[in-house]
């Protein structure tokens, strides 16, 4: 029961609800309660498949069906998350507006890259290491339940904040999405020096 916990506990943090959130603002704007939620969901299913797929079948994804290291895979997201920071620290909410698209295609741009990631399916894998087939998806399938729960909720209380201090909360959320942007930043050239540390093993 402790090791479910912890795994689980990790998978959340790396999900991190209260982050994407900050990430997400335009979408709590535009999108009623309930589409929102329903877009959340949406998102939160395409992440079960991709985290399930990844606990089940573990490095092997990388290994044998892509023939990639698992290295290589995060060098690559660190870029991506490396991008979005810089974007979001030198043009604000905007700059992931434009990254995602029209509304109406947002469930798979809010699942990748901002649930699934080189953190959270390095999660899952070590998820599917530790315990086992059936605890690891339901594990999975509960954590992100919980990171869609979350952000659904802070959706309702954003909602109700605005109707009574919207500029206090608009001039909040642009000064706390450049910090995480900051945060988001660092996080990603530790992938990109994790995965080159990854690769460089394989030579010495």
């Amino acid at each position: 029961m402790l090791e479910f916990l912890s795994a689980s506990t990790l998978l959340f943090m790396l999900l991190n609800p209260f982050l994407l959130v900050v990430y997400l603002i335009d979408v709590f704007q535009k999108l009623s309660t309930a589409i929102f939620a329903r877009v959340i969901l949406r998102a939160g299913c395409i992440s079960i498949g991709v985290f399930t797929f990844s606990a089940l079948l573990g490095e092997m994804v990388f290994r044998d069906i892509l023939q990639a290291r698992f290295a290589a895979f995060q060098i690559f997201g660190g870029i991506v998350f490396l991008l979005i920071g810089l974007r979001f620290v030198f043009h604000g909410n905007a700059a992931i507006e434009a990254l995602r698209g029209e509304s109406r295609y947002i469930a798979g741009a809010i699942a990748m890259p901002l649930m699934i990631g080189p953190g959270t399916i390095g999660a899952s894998i070590l998820i599917g290491k530790r315990l086992g087939p059936g605890l690891a998806v339901l594990s999975i399938f509960l954590t992100v339940l919980l990171s869609a729960a979350v952000m659904i909720l802070l959706k309702r209380i954003h909602d109700v904040v605005r109707s009574h201090n919207e500029p206090m909360l608009e001039r909040y959320i642009e000064v706390a999405g450049r910090i995480t942007a900051l945060v988001v930043g660092t996080f990603a050239l530790e992938m990109i020096m994790q995965g080159a540390e990854g690769w460089l093993r394989t030579f010495f």
